[in-house]
């Protein structure tokens, strides 16, 4: 089951008796906890029918009793347990998800994990309720998620913008949706979100930023290269380099796949290398200014410059004086 689905179904008054939510984004499972805790019982009667434990401090026996329960003054009580891969002897629940109580809905937050699928636990959860498996998106798929989750809620937002924001925030799901409820507040009525926004709400500088650095770095752009750095030092928070090396890494990675590319068409090149179309011109603009195996050479240099920046062959220098080496030797390589 989905996140959606799931939360659809609670809307229409549809419960399964337990929903077990597991894997490795959590964004989706607060998502339904959130819902579940807040949303499934009125107000009335969640003060007697609402109960929740914490899977480090609480005991199985304790959350089985919460579920054998009836509930007061109402057709359902709902029992969440957060946190439940801290929990000692989970398999202990077996009994109750076996015969669970069609007046409880039982959910489980099971974060950072995956219950064994030949477990007896497993194939019970699979007969009496809903599963939620979770996992990462992988970078590539950051664009178009969160373009439809800002669709979603009524708006757009421009392709500089959306570059901005999910180079800066990365592969943080509730972050990336906390920040865009944070702009929409503050866009009256207006429905599209631009760079400003984001540069005004979010704290990223529309000129200054990795995206921009990725761009000056493409075209071979020193003296722009330089100024983006010299801006990282002075506003420490802005890119920090443990945050550039490994979008610079990325990006030099994808723009190697290049080269081995037999078709030109900008789409598929793009579908190849996993990234969106918008942004392939940073990638092909790259593959023309650098060869393969100044590519590679660049590959190198960041993991050097890595090293040095956790102290491998380093007395101390500074993070911006380790970039600004680090770029002129990637600027020069053949």
């Amino acid at each position: 089951m989905s996140a959606e689905k799931i939360i659809a179904e609670w809307k229409k008054k549809v419960f399964k008796p337990i929903y077990w939510l597991e894997g490795d984004e959590d964004y989706y499972i607060d998502k339904v906890v959130q819902y579940a805790e807040h949303h499934i019982l009125p107000e009335s009667e969640a003060a007697f029918n609402l109960s929740v434990f914490y899977g480090k401090d609480a005991s199985w026996a304790d959350v089985l009793n919460a579920c054998r329960r009836y509930p007061m003054f109402a057709e359902k009580q709902v029992v969440l347990l957060k946190e439940a891969q801290q929990m000692k002897e989970i398999d202990k629940l077996e009994s109750y998800i076996e015969k669970p109580l069609s007046s409880t809905v039982f959910v489980v937050s099971y974060k950072e994990k995956k219950m064994d699928g030949r477990s007896r636990l497993a194939k019970l959860l699979k007969q009496q309720g809903g599963l939620l498996t979770t996992k990462k998106l992988y970078d590539s798929q950051l664009p178009e998620w969160t373009t439809e989750m800002v669709q979603q809620k009524g708006y757009s937002i421009s392709q500089k913008a959306l570059a901005l924001l999910v180079d800066h925030i990365g592969n943080d799901l509730s972050r990336i949706d906390k920040e865009v409820d944070k702009i929409i507040i503050n866009l009256g009525d207006r429905k599209n979100i631009t760079e400003e926004e984001i540069e005004k709400y979010v704290g990223i500088s529309k000129e200054y930023n990795v995206y921009e650095l990725q761009n000056a770095m493409a075209r071979k752009d020193l003296s722009k290269a330089i100024r983006i750095i010299q801006y990282f030092d002075a506003n420490p928070k802005a890119a920090p380099i443990q945050l550039v090396l490994p979008t610079l890494y990325n990006f030099f990675s994808k723009v190697i796949m290049l080269f081995s590319l037999s078709s030109s068409d900008e789409k598929a090149a793009a579908s190849a290398i996993g990234v969106n179309p918008f942004f392939m011109k940073d990638y092909l603009l790259a593959a023309k200014n650098y060869t393969a195996t100044g590519a590679e050479q660049a590959l190198l240099l960041l993991h050097f410059y890595n090293l040095k920046t956790v102290g491998v062959n380093d007395a101390g220098t500074e993070d911006a004086s380790l970039m600004k080496e680090m770029v002129v030797k990637m600027m020069n390589s053949r």
